[in-house]
């Protein structure tokens, strides 16, 4: 399999899990959304971490596996806040739009 099918396989994997742990957030522990989003990071991000070191890039892997993870953590959390914030941007444009809308009738 191709490094870029593994990556990609690791990925939608880490979706999945990304899902789960929301899921089990919002309907077992009663997190609110948010919380239930920066609850799911965590499982989520370190299951790519791990794929990705065990499956796609097992070649590159540095015996100091507590920096690489921490390093990884720090690179996706800057995409996780650009991602949270588009999120959190729509939801508030829903919002709005749809009071906009009903306030028009």
């Amino acid at each position: 399999m191709s490094a870029f099918l593994k990556f990609a396989a690791v990925g939608a994997a880490g979706f999945v899990v990304n899902e789960a742990a929301l899921y089990a957030a919002i309907h077992l522990l009663g997190l609110g959304r948010d919380a239930a989003w920066f609850f799911a990071f965590v499982p989520a991000v370190t299951f790519t971490w791990w794929g990705n070191r065990t499956l796609t890039f097992a070649a590159h892997a540095s015996r100091e596996w507590l920096k690489e993870w921490a390093r990884f953590v720090a690179t996706n959390a800057f995409g996780a806040v650009v991602n949270l914030a588009v999120y959190e941007t729509l939801i508030h444009a829903t919002r709005l739009s749809k009071r906009l809308v009903f306030r028009s009738r």
